[in-house]
């Protein structure tokens, strides 16, 4: 059997394991939400409390025709997208400052580690009595509860690059942003983007905390809303948008984890 032979019936099987996990992961995806409904329709679980797949659905297509959710859905992803961008972004640049000098990553080593060890959600009062009951807020939220994260996965990644490779600029007498933009920053982008997928999950977590604080839109506003009116089809609502809409960023992320790393010769 020749190379060419072995290489497709390999590609064949990769195709027919995706077909067989995603095949897996729907089914589970199905008996989760039947197991739901059943268990709320015979009150196994009060739907009073634990609402049902049904009533989700009527309560989501009413919110479709009156018009209400649409603006609500807009509000937390302009959000999400602008915290998960700027998160990532301050991340890399702190993490590029922590690299390119040993003496600040020494003295904030520290630093960094208490930081991500505090409870973010416990500084959100604070953050409202600094920049008000705005947009802002929320952002600023979202944005914290990623950056630091990032920052310590992103430097630890231009940390663990084959020295051998800068060694090799060094020789050419490459400056340090040299070194960074043809070494360091293509080497670590498998790191950078394992932060963007952590990042997805962050961003929505800051941004929804935000909303609970101060916004008076959105989907963490829609959340809040219901648990103080006892609707718990409208929480229930909220947070399953929140998932598919997690799910797609999460997606598109991979999408294109697989456009970088076989433009730069990686095999995922």
């Amino acid at each position: 059997m020749d190379m060419k032979t072995l290489h497709e019936n390999f590609r064949q099987s990769q195709k027919q394991e995706r077909k067989r996990i995603q095949f897996l992961q729907l089914f589970l995806l199905v008996a989760l939400f039947a197991t739901w409904e059943i268990t709320t329709h015979y009150r196994l679980l009060d739907p009073l409390i634990f609402s049902s797949p049904l009533a989700v659905s009527k309560l989501f297509v009413s919110k479709i025709v009156d018009g209400t959710l649409y603006v609500h859905v807009l509000v937390t992803l302009f959000e999400t997208i602008i915290g998960f961008i700027l998160g990532t972004l301050l991340g890399t640049l702190f993490a590029f400052g922590l690299w390119s000098s040993h003496t600040a990553a020494k003295v904030l080593d520290p630093y960094l580690v208490v930081l991500n060890a505090m409870p973010k959600v416990a500084i959100g009062p604070i953050i409202l009595v600094i920049f008000g009951p705005t947009i802002f807020s929320v952002l600023v939220m979202g944005v914290l509860i990623s950056v630091v994260i990032s920052t310590i996965v992103i430097f630890s990644a231009f940390q663990q690059v084959n020295k051998n490779y800068v060694k090799v600029m060094e020789l050419f007498q490459a400056s340090r942003m040299q070194t960074f933009q043809h070494v360091i920053l293509p080497a670590s982008v498998p790191s950078i983007i394992s932060t963007l997928k952590v990042n997805v999950g962050l961003s929505w977590v800051g941004v929804i905390v935000g909303e609970f604080l101060v916004s008076s839109q959105g989907l963490g506003y829609l959340i809040i809303s219901g648990f103080q009116i006892f609707n718990f089809n409208l929480v229930f609502l909220a947070l399953c948008i929140i998932v598919i809409m997690a799910t797609i960023m999460y997606k598109m992320v991979e999408n294109l984890e697989k456009v970088l790393l076989r433009k730069l010769n990686y095999h995922a």
